[in-house]
């Protein structure tokens, strides 16, 4: 079996939070980390998962609040979760602001919100290959763990055998 270096991403997910709770939604200076957002798509329904994004280099409240989800459809029932990377360490700030970008993209790939449609289409096989995330308390809609491992080429070439007695 070929060598699996994983990198694991762990999110800890909390929410609902509203529109309006977004100017007190920190910790602290460095509140970074990806967010999900839930509201009515016109084709999917009420409550689904619309979009997936990034607080990076800027708190999870600023950069939530510079989008424009006041402007979509039942705006008052849009529900907010937010999610902060966690470890034994807090890494370097590039190292962290790299997980978040690789973290989010993943994100966007395996679950395809509907409003993220041009991050969708493709992720260099490189990339994700040895990432692995576990998503932990409110996650929602998201699956509590997806690994580079299924998502990508890199077990394409093992060759497999089904497993039989004799």
């Amino acid at each position: 079996m070929k060598n699996t270096n994983t990198r694991l991403i762990q999110i800890q997910w909390e929410g609902p939070f509203n529109l309006i709770d977004l100017p007190s939604l920190t910790n602290g200076e460095f509140d970074y980390g990806i967010y999900q957002i839930y509201g009515k798509h016109p084709v999917y329904g009420k409550d689904v998962l619309l979009y997936i994004g990034k607080a990076d280099y800027q708190t999870l409240g600023k950069r939530i609040s510079q989008e424009n989800w006041l402007n979509t459809n039942d705006a008052n029932n849009n529900k907010i979760y937010v999610g902060r990377l966690h470890g034994t360490i807090t890494p370097p700030e590039e190292v962290w602001s790299k997980e978040i970008d690789l973290a989010e993209r993943f994100l966007i790939y395996v679950h395809k919100p509907a409003y993220n449609a041009r991050s969708i289409s493709s992720l260099p096989d490189s990339e994700i290959q040895d990432i692995h995330i576990l998503n932990w308390g409110s996650h929602r809609d998201l699956l509590p763990e997806i690994s580079g491992l299924r998502y990508s080429t890199k077990l394409d070439d093992v060759g497999y055998e089904l497993y039989k007695w004799g």
